[in-house]
């Protein structure tokens, strides 16, 4: 394992510490970003907590973080997203976790996503494959799956109603009728779960850098494809397609309006 890599599985054990005892906390904070979405006491710990260590970890290294910011470019950055579904942790739901990547360049070569209210946790690293371990702790080797027609998979997005705004609603559900079966499980979630194998797609018509650096690693460790809904593979398209790959080219096709065949 990677030294960057063992850093990063250090810095969501940090975060994991923070989190647990913020979640369903009766005093939990809760205030609005000017996007009017939600940010809590927790989300702002966490980032200040991984911001911590690492400048003492890696001094010489960017950080950037949804909750105070920073600017991506040529050279290695740290890429945060402390509470990543924060919607779900300040309802009580389970599905939240904490996104750390390590981006050199442009290109995310470290990636972990820890949920624990969910008893997972997923990691990768540049030749290194994907990873992911459940209540028991123990590591285990994952991979995408091997559908390979529309008809047959299993597609989740966040908010149905975030196409409307952002790309197409239309496009989305032209994708959706050409799929066997359709959720919505969200955020990292999904992206995750596509590269286990469990779905085969996950398309979001909006995200961040810090949103996707950690899945990006993670998708094409585990053998699948990552872009924005353009085709282009980056983390700063402003939205998101993981697929096992075998999929993406259609599913893009139909997302632009486009022939899929």
């Amino acid at each position: 394992m990677s030294d960057d890599l063992s850093l990063a599985l250090t810095l969501a054990d940090t975060a994991d510490e923070i989190t647990r005892a913020r979640f369903l906390a009766r005093d939990l904070v809760v205030a609005r970003k000017p996007d009017r979405s939600p940010v809590t006491d927790a989300d702002t710990a966490v980032e200040d907590a991984v911001r911590a260590a690492l400048s003492i970890a890696r001094p010489g290294d960017v950080v950037v973080g949804e909750e105070r910011g920073g600017t991506l470019g040529a050279g290695r950055a740290w890429v945060l997203d402390p509470i990543d579904g924060t919607k779900n942790f300040l309802r009580g739901v389970p599905a939240w976790a904490t996104l750390i990547a390590l981006v050199v360049d442009g290109r995310p070569v470290v990636g972990v996503v820890s949920a624990p209210a969910l008893g997972r946790r997923w990691w990768a690293a540049a030749g290194e494959g994907a990873w992911a371990s459940g209540s028991d702790g123990e590591p285990r080797s994952i991979s995408v799956s091997k559908v390979d027609s529309l008809a047959d998979a299993y597609l989740s997005t966040t908010d149905l109603g975030a196409w409307v705004t952002y790309h197409s609603r239309e496009r989305y559900l032209a994708l959706a009728d050409a799929c066997w079966e359709t959720r919505a499980f969200g955020d990292f979630w999904q992206h995750c779960m596509v590269a286990e194998g469990a779905l085969d797609l996950a398309a979001e018509s909006i995200v961040n850098p810090w949103d996707v650096a950690a899945i990006r690693v993670l998708v094409e460790e585990a053998g699948g494809e990552f872009t924005d809904l353009s085709g282009a593979p980056r983390i700063d398209g402003g939205s998101a397609l993981s697929s096992n790959g075998r999929l993406h080219r259609a599913a893009l096709a139909l997302l632009n309006g486009e022939d899929p065949s």
